[in-house]
C-alpha cells in the first residue's frame, strides 16, 4: 500500500512539474510602453516621433523579431530579426522614414523613430516581441497635430444685403472648431463654414459672416486645436461707413422717385388731359416725360459709379502671419506696403491694434 501511495505521489509531482514548467513558458514576458502619461501620444507635424517598448521583466532581446505595424501584421513599418534591421521588408511609405535605437536592446528595450511626422501617420502602433512561436504586443495611440497663427479677416465691401466678413486660416491638424465672436465674447452663429486639405493633408479654413447692421461691427474670429488647446484669433472693428451705405442709396433713391412723381410726372399728366394734346416730340407732356426718364438713368448711373467707389475703398483685411506680424499690410518698420488692389492703409499704435481712419484690426 505504500508503494501505491509513493507512485501516486511521484505522479503527482511530475504532472505538477509540467504544469509549472507550462505556466512559466506561457507567462515569459510582457511588452509594455515606457511613457508614464496616459492616452495617446501627440506629434506635432514635421517633427521626429519617438515610440518606445520593453520587455517586462528585462531580458535580452537581441535574437527576438521585432515587429511594428500599423493595421496589418504582414505590413511592417519597420522589422528586426536575429540582430539585422530588414529594411526590405517595409512598406513604402515609411522606407527611410525610419529607424529603431537598439542601444538598451539587452535589457529588453527599443525605439523605434519616425522622421518628418505627417497627417498619415495618425493612428495605432504595433510593437510586437516574438520568440520562437512565442509573442507579446503592445498598442501606443499617436495623434498628429498641427496648428497655425495665420488667421486673416476679409471684410467684402457692402452690398445690398450689408457686409460680408470672411475669416481664413491655414494648417490645422485635425480640423479646428472655429466661431465668431461680439465684442462681449458671445458667440455670434457663422452663415457658412467650409473645410479643405492641402498637398500635406492639413485642414484649410474658410468661416463667412453676414452683418446686416452696426450692432455686430466689432468681431472677432477664433479657432483652436481639440487635441492640444492651441488658440488663435483676429478681431476687426468695422467703421460705421461701411453699413450707412445702404440707408443713404435707398433714401436718395426714394427721394428722388417722390421729386420726379410731384413735379415732372403728375403735372405733365394733369396737361396731358386737360388739353387733350396727342403725343408729338414737341408736346409738353413727351418733352417732360423724356427728361424724367434721362434724369431718372442720370442719376442711378451717378448713384451706381459712387458706389462701385465706395464698394472699393472699403476694402478690409486684418491679416496675421506665422510668427504673430501683421501682413502684408505693413512691414517691419511700420511703413504701409504699396499693394496691388485697394486697401486701407494701416498703421501700429502702442497698445496692440492696428487703426485706419475707417476700421481697426485688433490684436489677441
Amino acid at each position: 500500500m505504500s508503494d501505491e501511495k509513493l507512485l501516486v505521489y511521484r505522479f503527482c509531482a511530475v504532472v505538477m512539474y509540467l504544469l509549472q514548467i507550462e505556466t512559466l513558458r506561457a507567462e515569459r514576458f510582457t511588452v509594455t510602453g515606457v511613457s508614464v502619461l496616459e492616452g495617446p501620444v501627440l506629434a506635432p507635424f514635421g517633427t521626429v516621433l519617438e515610440l518606445s517598448c520593453q520587455l517586462s521583466p528585462p531580458q535580452n532581446a537581441q535574437h527576438m523579431e521585432i515587429r511594428w505595424f500599423r493595421t496589418h501584421y504582414t505590413q511592417p513599418i519597420h522589422l528586426y530579426d536575429d540582430g539585422k534591421d530588414l529594411f526590405g521588408k517595409i512598406i513604402p511609405k515609411y522606407v527611410e522614414r525610419t529607424e529603431l535605437l537598439k542601444d538598451a536592446i539587452k535589457e529588453g528595450k527599443v525605439t523605434l523613430r519616425i522622421f518628418n511626422v505627417n497627417p498619415d501617420d495618425d493612428g495605432r502602433y504595433h510593437c510586437i516581441f516574438k520568440d520562437g512561436k512565442f509573442y507579446e504586443e503592445h498598442i501606443t495611440e499617436v495623434k498628429v497635430i498641427a496648428g497655425s497663427s495665420w488667421v486673416q479677416i476679409l471684410a467684402h465691401p457692402p452690398t445690398t444685403k450689408g457686409v460680408i466678413v470672411e475669416c481664413h486660416s491655414r494648417g490645422w491638424f485635425p480640423q479646428p472648431h472655429s466661431e465668431w465672436r461680439d465684442s462681449r465674447g458671445e458667440i455670434i452663429p457663422a452663415t457658412s463654414k467650409s473645410y479643405s486639405q492641402d498637398g500635406d493633408k492639413l485642414f484649410d479654413m474658410k468661416m463667412t459672416l453676414l452683418l446686416r447692421d452696426s450692432s455686430l461691427r466689432n468681431i472677432t474670429c477664433c479657432l483652436w486645436n481639440p487635441l492640444t488647446g492651441q488658440e488663435e484669433s483676429t478681431g476687426i472693428v468695422l467703421p460705421d461707413e461701411m453699413f450707412s451705405w445702404n440707408f443713404i442709396w435707398k433714401m436718395f433713391v426714394g427721394a428722388l422717385l417722390i421729386v420726379m412723381i410731384l413735379f415732372i410726372i403728375i403735372p405733365s399728366i394733369k396737361l396731358h388731359i386737360l388739353e387733350g394734346c396727342s403725343c408729338t416730340h414737341s408736346s409738353p407732356w413727351c418733352v417732360a416725360m423724356l427728361i424724367a426718364t434721362l434724369s431718372t438713368a442720370t442719376l442711378l448711373l451717378l448713384i451706381f459709379s459712387l458706389y462701385r467707389k465706395n464698394r472699393e475703398s472699403l476694402k478690409i483685411i486684418c491679416s496675421k502671419d506665422e510668427v504673430g506680424r501683421r501682413e502684408p499690410l505693413l512691414q517691419s518698420d511700420d511703413k504701409p506696403l504699396t499693394l496691388p488692389f485697394p486697401l486701407l492703409r494701416l498703421s501700429v499704435n502702442n497698445i496692440g491694434t492696428i487703426t485706419t481712419d475707417f476700421a481697426t484690426c485688433v490684436l489677441p
